[in-house]
């Protein structure tokens, strides 16, 4: 021990020192050190029980706490039959020997069977639901090809010249000089509207605001989808549009001499016959098998003549772009200046909601989508059509 520690040991030792006594009855150094190292020991061990008593309520108020939150996220799991069955039986495991055995009957074993049944729990199983999946819809690029001017008169006139002057020709000095005339007509072209209409709940569009949109989506598309025919097919009666096919001029053989043409050999025939009108072609229309039955041709080594399949080509034959569109018609094509054409827009397609006869007191809505318009190809000379095969 070192003379500062002793010096400590001693001070601290003093009090222990009754008064009054006197030298010869004044404990010893060494037992006052003992009597001091043994206060010391029982203070630190009165210390250590605190302590432990304190990290006992510490940690049991800690398991508190942590099963307060699971409760409070997630519900404590219930008891697994094992664990029912060990709880159970464990008294008897004690006095078991090799040979015996502990049963433990179970009332009902739980199905996801939904019948009236015990043990039957499949009407607990929610199904997950995911997001509404609509049909395929077809790519629609006939109106992007015309010419599309919105309107706001229900009725069109469209004055179109029918005869140019071309009298002119050389003139000797003094002579008379030739007339040219000039000649007009005026074509009216009405609209026509494309509707259709679908009736729904209101409880059902309030609780699945997705199902609205997509009545919105598919109004829209049923619209596009007719109105692509019509420019195509329209017969011009009643209330339909006058159609590029029924009013193209038909591929005429003469304009080449080629014998047995094939697909290409016609669509470059059609080309050349719209060429001749002075109204230059700007694109061509044709089913997608007639497409890719082109597409895939072969020359007399077996090489695709439109390039290799592990390039991409873009549909297109001398120069001018092929739309493919299952809204033509299978072994049939059209070739011609489609821009040229005009589509009047009267009405753009939109869809609104409203009550029809006694739809409010029956809760019901009706849906309706419409458009309105006016189609009558302008330049008819300029559109060519044909089909493929040899008949």
């Amino acid at each position: 021990m070192t003379l500062h520690a002793s010096r400590a040991a001693l001070l601290a030792c003093a009090h222990l020192i009754p008064l009054g006594l006197s030298r010869k009855d004044a404990p010893t150094i060494e037992q006052l050190l003992e009597q001091h190292a043994e206060n010391v020991k029982k203070a630190l061990e009165g210390f250590d029980e605190k302590q432990a008593i304190l990290t006992a309520e510490v940690t049991d108020l800690s398991q508190k706490m942590a099963q307060a939150r699971r409760g409070a996220g997630n519900p404590v799991q219930p008891d697994s039959w094992g664990r029912t069955f060990v709880q159970a039986k464990s008294a008897s495991f004690g006095q078991m020997g090799r040979s015996d055995r502990i049963g433990m009957e179970l009332k009902a074993t739980l199905t996801s069977s939904t019948a009236d049944a015990p043990g039957s729990a499949g009407h607990l199983i929610v199904p997950e639901r995911q997001q509404v999946m609509g049909m395929p819809s077809r790519r629609l690029t006939i109106r992007n090809l015309l010419n599309v001017k919105p309107v706001s008169s229900g009725t069109i006139e469209r004055p179109k010249m029918t005869a140019r002057p071309t009298g002119a020709a050389p003139v000797a000095e003094g002579a008379l000089k030739p007339q040219s005339d000039l000649q007009f007509r005026l074509d009216t072209v009405p609209t026509r509207v494309i509707a259709h209409w679908v009736k729904a709940s209101r409880q059902i569009l309030e609780d699945e605001p997705q199902l609205e949109s997509m009545i919105d989506v598919e109004l829209r598309y049923g619209l596009a989808l007719v109105e692509e025919a019509q420019l195509l097919h329209g017969d011009g009666t009643n209330q339909n549009l006058q159609g590029m096919m029924t009013v193209a001029s038909a591929l005429d053989p003469a304009v080449l001499d080629i014998a047995s043409p094939n697909a290409i050999d016609k669509i470059g025939m059609a080309i050349l016959q719209a060429s001749l009108t002075d109204i230059p072609p700007d694109g061509i229309v044709m089913h997608p098998s007639d497409w890719w039955r082109i597409r895939l041709t072969k020359d007399a080594d077996g090489k695709y003549i439109l390039g290799d399949p592990g390039t991409m080509v873009e549909p297109s034959l001398f120069g001018l772009p092929v739309v493919a569109t299952q809204s033509q018609t299978a072994d049939n094509f059209l070739v011609g200046a489609f821009n040229s054409q005009t589509l009047y827009d009267r009405w753009s397609a939109n869809v609104e909601l409203g009550f029809v006869d006694n739809d409010f007191t029956r809760n019901l809505v009706t849906l309706l989508g419409e458009e309105r318009v006016g189609f009558d190809p302008e330049r008819p000379e300029a559109l060519i059509k044909g089909t493929f095969s040899e008949a």
